[in-house]
Formats: structure tokens, C-alpha cells, sequence
């Protein structure tokens, strides 16, 4: 078995490698980049608007973003709240402490770059999510990137068949995805991190983790948005103040840590011997990696719970998809960062792990993090990790559970769904049970393959994205006389347009 992992574990690395420095990175960074130079810079020139337009409007009395009178659909806050569900996860926590142990404090000034850019793939594939979705048997609205691959890529002269392939390709990659990223790598840290805060055995915390997840998966993407929006928020908001009160008591710090992040971003070092071995080229990687693996941006896996919501206009579920990684990574990783590099349980110059277990092993991952909270609340901290864990993680594999439903519908059509759930469901085990650097390596090389045919998508449907925003930006803020264009499909088209005439969406 030992011998088997051990082989696994290599091949995985191979393909890893691969997938994200050869080719994923240079998409995912070509993909931003265009976006954002077709969108004018949409997520800095229309920041006040895009800001007013989410967050601004769940405050907002008569709002319609809690709309849930569609009996088969969501609102556009618990479709947030599910994709935040997804991308608010040991990501966040672990995966910080993975970027800054393996890459240096510069990996996360390439988080940074990553989110800039992530913002506006994220916002157009939530943009072609929209204009491209149709209703399944049930009534349910079905978007994504293996739609936008088929019905946009597959509609340009000589590109049905590659549209249908890549769109198959993608469905696979992404079930295969929610085992990895949103169920293997997410029990596991549940897992380690209970153990080590409580000394739960990790068979049991699988046990109860895969009856809790069972309880609200086979319940359908209703329920699953029910829980979601009632978690998110009071998780995400939980976690900010306690990192905001490390930040706080170690105000005296800030100025050197954001200046080391910077420096070693490109590779200058503070002292001689710093982040000894870390070239250039991994700390630009890991930053990148940890990034995607934290906000989800260009692996087109989010899109597919925002084209479930009751939207009408494709910008304005583009722009949650700007606010979604603009909380993930900005906020929520910045503030895990500087807790770790703040707190002094790692060295801000070397990047040696100076936090320790009781036999002396130096901490990793969520209990770095844990470690970083204790110095500010002592014994309590470490018990506040293990619970933003649980809660963050619990909620990542209800939000994973859609995306892998949704392309196994495409793939095996609807009524099939509730296989894949039951085995989901069962997979959890596993997770508790696997080495934990295997599960993220796993997680890694998934999102590379469910990211590459998405983006060739975003990138050839790339018009499209600027034409709709072009008409939005004209119709709503240059206030000129147009019609809307919300989407490919004639009769929805005419539906959501007469819907808007008539006041239903702001």
C-alpha cells in the first residue's frame, strides 16, 4: 500500500508540475490580464459600483438579492454564500501557511496578483455562466463552463465538435475535482486539525463529518444554500475579528511584514541566507497555486452555483464573482498571512518554522495557523482554528457537492445525481484516513486539468464577455437607450428582458 501511495504520489507530481508551470499558470495569468484590459479595468474603474451592486445591496431595504420566491432556483446572496462556501475554506488557512512555508512571504504578494487578475476571470465566467445557462427537467437552472464550452465555443464555424469535447472534459475534470479539492483535502484537514486540538481519533471525526454532509447533500441545492447562508457569514465575519485583533496587537510589525513580502516576492533578500533554496520561480508558483486553490478564479467551478441564481442580467452575477475573490483572497488570506508572519511562529527573515509540537516536529498548515492565534489568545486560539476549520472546511464540501452534481448531470443526465451524492457521501472517509500532503497534491493537479479547458473557453467567448459589459456599462451608467443583451437563447432572452422592464431586477 505504502509502496503504491508512494508511486501515486510521483506520477501526481509529474502531471502537477506540468499542468500548472507549463501551461496553467500562463493561461490563467493571459486570461486575467485580457479580461481586464477589455473590461477597461472593470474591478478598479467601476469599484464603488460593483461594490454598491453586491455587498451594498444585501443591506439595502426592498433589495432583490434575497428573492427566494423562485421555488426551484436560489437567490443571488445564497448563490454567493454557496460559491463562498466553496472558496472560503482551509485555503484560506492552510493553504496561506502552505504558500509561506514552501514559497516565502513573496508568494503572497502573488496571491495578491493573482486575486487582481482572478477578479475579472472569475467575473467572466460568471458573465458567460449567465448568458449561456438553460433549465433542466426540473425547472432548475444548469450554467457552466461545459455549457458555455458547448453552446459558445461549439457555435463558432468549425468548433462544435472541440466544444463538445472540451465540455466533456471539463465535466470529468471536475468531478474528479470535488473528491480532491472539495472533499479529500478538506475532510483531511478537518481531520489532523481536530486530532491535534482535541485529540479526537480521525476515524471518528470522518464518521461524523461524512453523517453531517450526507444530511444536508442529499437534500438537494436548496438545502444546501439554506445552510450555507447561514454558515458563511457568521463564519467569515467570526474569523476576520479574531485575525483583526492579532493584526491589532501586533500593529508594530505590519510596515516589515508587508516590506518582506515585497522583497522577496522577487526574490531580493532581506539578510543573507533568507528563504534559503526559494528561487523566483516558486515563489511566483506557489503564490499562483495557493491563490486558485483559495478564490477558484479561471477553474470554472463557482460559475456553476451563480448560473443557479435567480439573476436576470449577466453582469450583476458577474460582478458577485468580483466580490467573491475580492473577500477570499484580499481580505481573508491577507489577514491569515500577516496573523502567521506577525505572530512570530515563523521567521520573517529566514522563513524557518519556529513553532513547534510537543516532540519537537515543526508545525504545519492549520496548526501553524493555530499557533499563530495562541500567541494572541493563548490556549483559546489553537481551540478557535480547529473550529474556523471545521466550519470552513464543513462548508467547502457542501459547496463542492453542487459542482461536482451539476457535471456529473451534464455528463449522465439529472436523475442520476443522487448516485453521485451517495458516493461523495461515502469518499469522506477516505479523507480522513489519507496522508495529508497526498490530498492536496491530489487537489493541485485536478484544479490544473478542470482549469485549462475553461479558460480556452473564457479566452475564445472573450467578446462576448466585453460586448455584454460594454451594453451593461452603457444602459446603466452612461444611462443610453439600448436593449439588453442576457442571453444566447432567444426565449430567455425575451423572458428576462421583460422582466427587467418590469422592475424585477435592479
Amino acid at each position: 500500500m505504502n509502496e503504491f501511495l508512494a508511486n501515486l504520489a510521483a506520477i501526481n507530481d509529474k502531471i502537477n508540475s506540468f499542468v500548472w508551470v507549463t501551461i496553467g499558470l500562463v493561461l490563467l495569468i493571459g486570461t486575467g490580464v485580457l479580461m481586464t484590459v477589455l473590461t477597461k479595468c472593470f474591478q478598479v474603474t467601476h469599484f464603488a459600483h460593483w461594490w454598491k451592486s453586491t455587498i451594498g445591496r444585501v443591506f439595502a431595504k426592498d433589495s432583490d438579492v434575497h428573492d427566494k420566491s423562485d421555488a426551484k432556483n436560489i437567490s443571488q446572496f445564497q448563490s454567493l454564500c454557496t460559491a463562498l462556501a466553496a472558496t472560503v475554506g482551509v485555503g484560506n488557512i492552510a493553504g496561506v501557511a502552505t504558500a509561506i512555508v514552501s514559497g516565502g512571504a513573496g508568494a503572497i504578494f502573488w496571491m495578491w496578483v493573482a486575486a487582481f487578475f482572478g477578479m475579472m476571470t472569475n467575473y467572466s465566467e460568471n458573465v458567460l455562466g449567465i448568458y449561456y445557462r438553460r433549465k433542466n427537467v426540473q425547472g432548475e437552472w444548469c450554467g457552466g463552463a461545459m455549457y458555455y464550452l458547448r453552446d459558445g465555443l461549439g457555435a463558432k464555424k468549425g468548433c462544435k465538435h472541440i466544444g463538445n469535447v472540451l465540455a466533456v472534459l471539463f465535466s470529468i475534470f471536475c468531478v474528479l475535482a470535488s473528491f480532491g479539492i472539495g472533499n479529500l483535502s478538506q475532510v483531511n484537514t478537518i481531520t489532523v486539525n481536530m486530532h491535534s486540538a482535541f485529540g479526537i481519533p480521525h476515524w471518528l471525526v470522518g464518521v461524523l463529518v461524512m453523517g453531517l454532509v450526507g444530511i444536508v447533500v442529499i437534500g438537494g441545492l436548496k438545502r444546501i444554500a439554506s445552510v450555507t447562508e447561514k454558515i458563511v457569514p457568521f463564519m467569515v465575519v467570526l474569523y476576520i475579528i479574531g485575525a483583526l485583533v492579532i493584526f491589532c496587537t501586533h500593529i508594530t510589525k505590519v510596515g516589515a511584514i508587508f516590506s518582506t513580502i515585497f522583497r522577496h516576492a522577487f526574490g531580493i533578500k532581506a539578510v543573507a541566507g533568507g528563504f534559503a533554496g526559494v528561487t523566483v520561480k516558486t515563489v511566483v508558483t506557489w503564490g499562483f497555486k495557493r491563490g486558485v486553490f483559495s478564490n477558484e478564479a479561471g477553474l470554472g467551478s463557482s460559475v456553476m452555483v451563480h448560473s443557479c441564481s435567480n439573476a436576470k442580467e449577466p453582469v450583476h452575477q458577474g460582478m458577485w464573482g468580483i466580490f467573491e475573490v475580492f473577500a477570499d483572497t484580499i481580505i481573508v488570506c491577507t489577514l491569515t498571512a500577516v496573523a502567521i508572519l506577525a505572530s512570530g511562529v515563523v521567521d520573517l527573515q529566514t522563513g524557518q518554522v519556529l513553532a513547534t509540537s510537543a516532540a519537537g516536529v515543526p508545525l504545519e498548515q492549520t496548526a501553524l495557523v493555530g499557533a499563530a492565534f495562541a500567541s494572541s489568545f493563548g490556549a483559546f486560539g489553537q481551540y478557535f482554528i480547529a473550529v474556523a476549520v471545521l466550519l470552513f472546511a464543513f462548508s467547502t464540501v457542501l459547496g463542492w457537492s453542487v459542482y461536482g452534481s451539476k457535471a456529473w448531470e451534464y455528463l449522465f443526465g439529472t436523475k442520476s445525481t443522487i448516485g453521485y451524492k451517495v458516493f461523495f457521501v461515502c469518499v469522506i472517509i477516505a479523507g480522513a484516513l489519507l496522508k495529508s500532503s497526498l490530498a492536496w497534491d491530489i487537489s493541485d493537479t485536478f484544479n490544473g486539468l478542470m482549469m485549462i479547458p475553461n479558460l480556452i473557453g473564457v479566452l475564445v467567448l472573450s467578446p462576448i464577455v466585453y460586448r455584454i459589459t460594454k451594453n451593461y456599462v452603457d444602459r446603466k451608467l452612461k444611462h443610453k437607450k439600448e436593449e439588453p443583451i442576457l442571453s444566447a437563447f432567444p426565449d430567455i432572452q425575451k423572458e428576462h428582458a421583460a422582466a427587467i422592464a418590469a422592475g424585477d431586477e435592479e
